[in-house]
């Protein structure tokens, strides 16, 4: 395999502490990896400084220095930030150059739309490379909404030689930004781990909540939703774990706090690492995502693949995913603390033995190796 030429990642989630903050990210590492067995892989992804290192076997990384602060929630208005913006962008134009000139190349592929997309199409018009972008919810639904922003965006992914989004909903978007013909590619991390025993047949239930703790996904309608539970409703729950961390800090700290000293068998824990969030999705007899927006995350396809049913808000793709029968979960009727709560009711008086034949044909929708078969085919397509 020595001397193939190489497919190039560009990509703004890839982890650098392992401590489970970064959900995407980790599921870059795997698809790089997993890419890897077949083809030589070079991944360009932010670090604390400009540096080249191996990760796993295979790997080779070359980090482009970026604030710990994500690039969305800079203000262009501020001058520190934009100072800070105007450096990542150059470094990650010049690790994405020295990435792609590092060894034969084939293929450049953009793990997101912006700024990853505008390296890669700048690299590309300056080697003749062929470049493909994978589009995650807030390139479009955040980025697209701005109008100059929209019509670089647009040249980006008509340029393209594939372009791929990673929501069903979120393709149709695309589709309409871009001019052109987007492919719905899920993005999935690869599962350690099996459930070995049967899902438990009768309450006590235990519920888990992994990820941000950010308006968009909810946590604070959990944490309402938990709060209007009835008496009844808690002796079908045998505890509730809330793990990950984020803006909502204090909120669901206080939350929590609150429910604990009603006797509710809550618990709060931190960010969970990949081996430690799939110990805690098999604890689990459901997981729960309460998002306002959301498209499909990560832990969703983490939860079927661990054989855990859902609950889930009826937004992005999940009405999509759990409407059909054998369904793998309860979707609520909205995202609202109230309707959160009925739907934890429905599921703990349904069980989860009930869900057992959707979550297994789920599993089979999120295959890390079906995304990188999909994939393997840009390894032909250099000009």
């Amino acid at each position: 395999m020595s001397g193939d030429r190489a497919l190039v990642i560009v990509t703004t989630s890839f982890p650098l502490t392992g401590d489970g903050s970064e959900a995407a990210g980790s599921f870059v590492s795997d698809l790089a990896e997993e890419l890897s067995r077949h083809v030589p892989v070079r991944v360009v992804a932010p670090g604390k400084s400009d540096a080249r290192e191996m990760w796993g076997d295979g790997v080779d990384v070359f980090r482009y220095a970026a604030p710990a602060q994500p690039l969305s929630t800079l203000k262009l208005g501020k001058p520190a930030d934009l100072l800070a913006i105007a450096g990542v962008m150059a470094a990650g134009l010049r690790a994405t150059r020295t990435a792609v000139r590092a060894g034969p190349t084939a293929h450049i592929l953009a793990l997101w739309a912006l700024p990853s997309g505008h390296w890669a199409r700048r690299i590309a018009l300056e080697t003749g490379l062929p470049y493909s972008v994978w589009t995650l919810g807030s390139d479009i639904w955040t980025l697209g909404r701005i109008p100059v922003v929209r019509g670089y965006l647009r040249r980006v992914l008509h340029a393209a030689q594939r372009c791929y989004s990673d929501g069903l909903a979120l393709a149709e978007d695309t589709r309409r930004i871009a001019g052109r013909e987007v492919e719905f590619l899920p993005s999935t991390r690869r599962i350690e781990r099996t459930r070995t025993a049967p899902l438990k047949s009768a309450p006590p239930y235990r519920l888990l909540f992994l990820g941000r703790w950010h308006p968009n996904k909810g946590v604070d309608l959990l944490i309402d939703a938990l709060k209007l539970l009835s008496r009844e409703d808690w002796q079908r729950i045998e505890g509730v774990e809330i793990c990950g961390g984020g803006p909502l800090e204090g909120l669901v700290k206080q939350g929590v706090a609150e429910l604990r000293a009603a006797g509710r068998p809550v618990e709060l824990r931190g960010y969970l690492n990949k081996a430690a969030a799939e110990e805690a999705i098999l604890r689990a007899d459901y997981l729960i995502i309460p998002s306002r927006i959301e498209s499909i995350p990560v832990v969703f396809s983490d939860a079927v693949k661990l054989g855990c049913p859902v609950v889930a808000s009826p937004v992005g793709d999940l009405p999509a995913l759990l409407q059909k029968e054998p369904t793998g979960g309860v979707l609520a009727k909205e995202a609202s603390a109230v309707e959160i709560k009925a739907a934890i009711g429905v599921a703990c008086s349904e069980g989860a033995p009930r869900f057992a034949a959707g979550v297994r044909q789920l599993a089979h929708a999120f295959s890390i190796t079906a995304i990188v078969d999909r994939l393997l085919v840009l390894r032909s397509s250099a000009k």
